[in-house]
């Protein structure tokens, strides 16, 4: 069986002097600030090293949920919904602290790692014939999770 807390030492050694993208959580006003015009943020709660369906901080396991830029507020019409909530979601990034441009991570999930370890499924890390794998595609298409940690590194530049 692979050693899965082996693979993320090594992991989070090769990556020690790479940038870390920021982990925003949504935070609502409460009843009062909200009465005064307050509006939901997303605030910065850690920071991790994005590798492609994982994100891997010091010291957890976490899958990727929604990555998104943030960007201050501007008024201006969308032809569709879709856009409109997705600059909504941006600039409560940007009203929670996040400077403009900077790539966030929100949703995402811890990975029990413990558990994984000792064979069982958590997130997008099953096992396959005594093997690690991790599911890196909405499809579902397995890949051993060594060789893949080892891509997405080398993709950082680690």
């Amino acid at each position: 069986m692979d050693d899965l807390h082996g693979l993320l030492a090594d992991a989070r050694s090769r990556l020690v002097a790479r940038p870390r993208e920021g982990l925003g959580e949504l935070r609502r006003p409460g009843r009062l600030r909200s009465a005064l015009g307050g509006r939901p943020r997303i605030v910065r709660v850690g920071e991790a090293w994005h590798l492609g369906v994982l994100l891997l901080t010091d010291d957890a396991l976490l899958a990727t949920g929604t990555i998104l830029r943030a960007a201050e507020e501007v008024r201006r019409g969308y032809a569709a919904e879709s856009q409109r909530q997705r600059a909504e979601v941006r600039a409560a990034a940007f009203r929670g602290g996040f400077a403009e441009g900077e790539t966030l991570h929100v949703d995402w999930t811890p990975v029990d790692v413990d558990a994984v370890a000792r064979g069982a499924a958590d997130g997008p890390l099953s096992w396959q014939d005594g093997a690690l794998m991790v599911r890196w595609s909405s499809a579902g298409f397995l890949r051993p999770l060594a060789p893949y940690l080892a891509e997405q590194i080398e993709l950082l530049g680690g």
